[in-house]
């Protein structure tokens, strides 16, 4: 058993929690196995007319991605047809959660890059099924299938009630809660670090790096703290899904600011891929830079997962 467990809330539609995944790699690399990770999905709308009563439009939702910008993640800023809900793309990763655990949190970053990088749409069944494709490891068709399973539903509706049991706790004290439909809910990301003997702490709503990483070393002093590497190459080989460059660069973050040039990190990469240790595919107006074909088992899975983003 790790020795510390942590409650992911999430939703694929919250840009917020798109815009933590650097954090998030970081913190996978430092503490790799010693961090057991469960992923709730918070279910933020069940239908897009929720978001469309609330004054959302295509358009207000494209011009709020570009403001996201300032954070690193990449961003398609082309209106969508429709605003929609995120409750059957969560769905699409509960099924994945009950059908290949393993890779639960792949086909989540799959929808995030669907819904921050293209013109797709959480409900959209043909859009969803386009996204996790070519995730390796899972029966995609499958996975679309078991949407509305009794299964499916049941664990969903578990995640969402387990999702607005916030009131009270730190989360609500910080001001990181909302309350959008109805009980106090936790706001994408919240994280909650425990430990085995009933220990934990909490990281409401969007949280730098330097909190979470403070947060563990106060939790748990016994934790080994993987060293930043020394080599571009050997973070990819460590995340054979991909990370853009950000997340790279947050990886790479040392020193007392946590900081790392990008630049020159992202031209650390360029170099790479023209020596064929790494494989970049646009998306958004970044990339996703993957171990070169010649370092990964599944080039063909990882080269076609995202082909649907422009």
């Amino acid at each position: 058993m790790p020795p510390v467990s942590v409650t992911h809330f999430t939703d694929p539609g919250c840009p917020w929690a798109w815009s933590a995944s650097p954090a998030i790699a970081a913190l996978q690399w430092r503490y790799g196995d010693q961090l057991a990770w469960r992923h709730v999905m918070i279910g933020l709308t069940e239908h897009g007319s929720q978001y469309v009563e609330r004054g959302y439009t295509p358009l207000k939702a494209a011009r709020g991605y570009a403001r996201f910008r300032r954070f690193g993640m990449p961003f398609a800023t082309a209106p969508k047809d429709h605003v929609a809900g995120t409750s059957r793309g969560c769905r699409v990763i509960v099924a994945a959660r009950l059908q290949a655990p393993e890779r639960e949190y792949a086909v989540f970053r799959a929808l995030q890059f669907m819904q921050f990088c293209s013109t797709g749409t959480l409900d959209t069944d043909s859009d969803l099924l386009a996204a996790v494709r070519d995730v390796p490891g899972v029966d995609a068709e499958a996975l679309i299938a078991a949407i509305d399973s009794p299964a499916v539903l049941e664990a969903y509706e578990a995640d969402r009630a387990e999702a607005r049991s916030a009131e009270g706790g730190a989360t609500h004290a910080q001001g990181k809660t909302a309350a959008s439909d109805g009980p106090v809910r936790y706001t994408a990301p919240s994280l909650i670090f425990a430990t085995g003997d009933g220990v934990r702490l909490e990281a409401g709503g969007f949280q730098s790096l330097q909190v979470y990483d403070a947060m563990l070393a106060n939790l748990d002093t016994t934790l080994e703290r993987r060293d930043p590497p020394l080599d571009v190459g050997e973070v990819l080989a460590a995340f054979p899904d991909g990370l853009v460059t950000a997340e790279v660069a947050e990886v790479y973050a040392s020193g007392p600011a946590q900081e790392t040039d990008r630049a020159v990190l992202e031209d650390r990469l360029i170099e790479l891929a023209a020596e064929g240790r790494a494989t970049r595919l646009g998306v958004g107006d970044d990339a996703l830079w993957l171990p070169g074909v010649s370092e990964r088992s599944d080039a063909r899975g990882a080269g076609g997962r995202f082909q649907t983003i422009s």
